[in-house]
């Protein structure tokens, strides 16, 4: 399927390793102009030559803002602002939550998201196809226990979601939500193995039990994560909006 992706103009923010860089390199293999921000210098050396790349803490708004307009500027425009940028955050009971820790969940995993769009949206009103994908999580969507920041911040990004469609629908511009499930990769190993620790419990354990409500319990790969976020940026995806897609197998709860 030709998804006349070629020529747009993308933003993908943690977009050098995981999730984000499968993104990236499916909107490069379909000849999309790319750009792309990460907080890993040496993913960002990984990077195809081409790839318009800063190191940013997305944390940090004067950073992101500033790479927001730097990406336009090298891009000439923009269509598609993918925001992906996140962190799992701390594994413990909520009365044992640094409020530290709970800050810069939320200024990474979802205030992150109202800069960026603040700072795109301009442009992208200048676009002819224009759209956010916004990075939820099924925790998003079903709460997730001794992980009360991330979820916090997760289903804030829905209704950052909702919103935006609401208040971007005239400027034709469509905003969505993906709300991946357990993703294949380092980073949610590391998150299981947290909890396992907090719980003393084995790894075996703590995966089972994460795909005991799960109707296709095997891992999501950042691959078909990829290709959705694809899809809903092309003009096939045109009249897509508002939406909180899970790429999740069916889970129906998170233990």
């Amino acid at each position: 399927m030709d998804l006349g992706l070629e020529g747009l103009k993308v933003i993908v923010t943690g977009g050098a390793a995981g999730i984000g860089r499968a993104v990236a390199d499916a909107f490069l293999a379909e000849g999309a102009a790319v750009a792309v921000c990460d907080i890993d210098a040496d993913a960002l050396a990984t990077l195809p030559d081409g790839v318009f790349a800063q190191q940013v803490d997305v944390g940090v708004p004067d950073r992101l803002g500033g790479f927001i307009d730097a990406a336009i500027d090298r891009l000439g425009g923009l269509d598609c602002l993918v925001n992906n940028a996140g962190i799992a955050g701390p594994t413990a009971k909520v009365d044992d939550i640094d409020l530290a820790d709970w800050n810069a969940t939320l200024a990474i995993c979802l205030t992150s998201q109202f800069i960026g769009v603040a700072r795109a949206v301009e442009a992208l009103r200048q676009s002819a196809n224009a759209s956010i994908v916004n990075f939820s999580s099924v925790a998003g969507r079903v709460g997730f226990p001794l992980r009360t920041p991330y979820a916090a911040a997760k289903w804030g990004v829905v209704g950052l979601t909702k919103s935006l469609a609401i208040e971007l629908g005239p400027d034709r511009i469509r905003v969505n939500a993906i709300m991946p499930g357990i993703v294949a990769g380092d980073r949610q190993r590391r998150v299981l193995e947290a909890r396992a620790q907090k719980q003393g419990r084995s790894f075996d354990e703590i995966e089972a039990q994460a795909f005991a409500l799960t109707s296709i319990a095997e891992y999501v790969t950042p691959q078909q994560i990829a290709d959705q976020v694809l899809f809903i940026a092309s003009a096939r995806g045109r009249t897509i909006s508002g939406q909180a897609i899970s790429v999740c197998g069916d889970t129906r709860a998170l233990a």
